[in-house]
């Protein structure tokens, strides 16, 4: 089940990634014809008195800044989300890793068989136990029924 949970986020992660890498062709083709744009805006302007080449030069450097400062924006907004849903994502897995955890720790060796052929690298730290059970209060639900299993 964990094998095939992340297996199914490195797909997820794979989709996303060609969808940006596609997003990403996209607005290259779009600055491709920007580009193309604002060179022949250029050469038309060569043709302009001086002082009407500057005030047009600076018209065009306002315009393109305002241009990339949304962008930046845009793009800042969409990596902010992408950052929460990353770090809600990073919350359930260490969830999932404290609950697979303590299942194990709640289940005897002996009736586990399956799990024997695995080789599972989850490192314990060794406590001495003298009769109390510490836990997080979220995992309640689950000691109690491991306890009652």
């Amino acid at each position: 089940p964990v094998l095939r949970l992340l297996e199914a986020q490195l797909q997820d992660q794979r989709r996303e990634h060609e969808e940006e890498m596609e997003a990403l062709r996209n607005q290259v083709d779009l600055m491709q014809e920007e580009l193309e744009k604002q060179q022949q805006a250029f050469l038309q302007t060569l043709q302009l008195s001086p002082e009407v080449q500057v005030e047009f030069g600076l018209q065009q450097e306002i315009t393109r800044l305002t241009n990339e400062n949304l962008d930046l924006k845009e793009l800042l907004e969409k990596l902010e989300k992408n950052e929460k849903k990353l770090k809600k994502q990073l919350k359930i897995y260490m969830k999932k890793i404290q609950d697979f955890e303590a299942s194990q720790t709640m289940v005897p060796v002996e009736r586990r068989p399956h799990e024997q052929n695995m080789q599972v690298a989850v490192q314990r730290k060794e406590k001495d136990f003298q009769g109390m059970l510490e836990y997080y209060k979220e995992d309640e639900p689950l000691l109690i029924r491991n306890l009652i299993t």
